[in-house]
């Protein structure tokens, strides 16, 4: 860990109880980059984000944003970080511009360059055309969109962003990883906590994967699909109630055991060498009368990667109540 790196965690414990919820982490997010954190429910995602934000004290540990000891100078770390959570705070009685010079004067901003800045925002996160309208009117992606934009109306040049596009439709949440890329274009520094291993793979430049307290992987998306050294061979069966007899056909073909989806009928097997393994997979089936669909040959995906390691999927954690930090913003 280095200069280069704006978000550093090193060896943080945090205790809630009898439960430890950060069992030694050690981050580091390189400035002008995404750092993508993953792990299943409880994993210990938003423990950790609410230590390098200010919200929380670990046990141990050393944590530093932007060169700056978090534990010992926290309004210096408010003034130049953002935080946007999962659920929006915005004031829905109020209009998408009204929000913004809202809290452009929260930040101490003279009303003149508030305006300005609302106006400057309304038009990056596309809503001009909605900007005099009551925030309650606004569908949920155009929501998340003011969301961020009031995250970053004191212009942080670190970002922590907690699930940003949780519950969007797939049209939207890419509207939104467009903007994400835009902000780290001019020079933003984030932290991207996710439940879509997707966004990770997108999005994040450097991805640690969080379990139980511990980091348990870390490495670009291409590097920890690499690890796995392995094909993926996905089969559709015609007949999803043979889903299970079909996996027991193929499970002599991996030394893993297959991932199934008895609803759909699908099979995703993890095989050495999957050009020499789909026609025994052809063979397999055929030879009890279980009819294919679709067969595919893949190389390994972020999700593969996830569930190889972690044993289960991510699934959505709880909305929590955020806050958000800003320049010239009193404690």
């Amino acid at each position: 860990m280095t200069a280069k790196h704006s978000i550093i965690a090193e060896n943080v414990v945090k205790h809630f109880g009898d439960i430890k919820a950060l069992d030694g982490v050690s981050i580091a997010g390189e400035t002008g980059k995404v750092l993508g954190l993953l792990g299943p429910n409880g994993a210990g995602k938003t423990t950790l984000v609410r230590i390098l934000t200010t919200l929380l004290k670990p046990d141990s540990g050393a944590v530093s944003v932007g060169g700056i000891d978090v534990l010992r100078r926290k309004q210096q770390v408010r003034e130049i970080i953002g935080l946007a959570g999962q659920n929006t705070a915005i004031d829905e009685i109020l209009t998408g511009r009204e929000n913004l010079e809202m809290v452009s004067r929260l930040y101490h901003i003279p009303r003149p360059a508030a305006k300005r800045r609302a106006q400057e925002l309304l038009k990056q996160f596309a809503l001009t055309d909605a900007a005099d309208r009551p925030a309650k009117t606004y569908s949920g992606g155009m929501r998340r969109r003011l969301d961020l934009a009031a995250s970053i109306v004191a212009r942080p040049s670190i970002l922590f962003l907690d699930e940003p596009t949780t519950g969007l439709d797939p049209r939207t949440r890419i509207i939104m990883w467009d903007t994400i890329r835009e902000l780290v274009s001019d020079g933003a520094t984030l932290l991207l906590t996710t439940q879509y291993l997707e966004e990770a793979d997108v999005l994040a430049d450097q991805i640690v994967v969080i379990d139980q307290g511990r980091v348990i992987a870390e490495g670009t998306a291409d590097e920890l699909k690499a690890n796995m050294a392995a094909d993926f061979i996905d089969i559709t069966v015609a007949n999803p109630q043979e889903t299970d007899k079909a996996s027991q056909l193929l499970r002599s073909l991996s030394d893993k055991s297959p991932q199934t989806n008895e609803q759909r009928g699908h099979i995703s097997l993890a095989v050495e060498s999957g050009a020499q393994s789909i026609a025994e997979v052809v063979r397999l089936l055929d030879a009890e009368s279980v009819q294919i669909a679709e067969l595919n040959l893949r190389r390994p995906s972020l999700n593969d990667v996830f569930l190889s390691i972690t044993g289960e999927e991510i699934v959505e954690e709880e909305a929590k109540p955020k806050r958000r930090f800003g320049r010239r913003r009193s404690a």
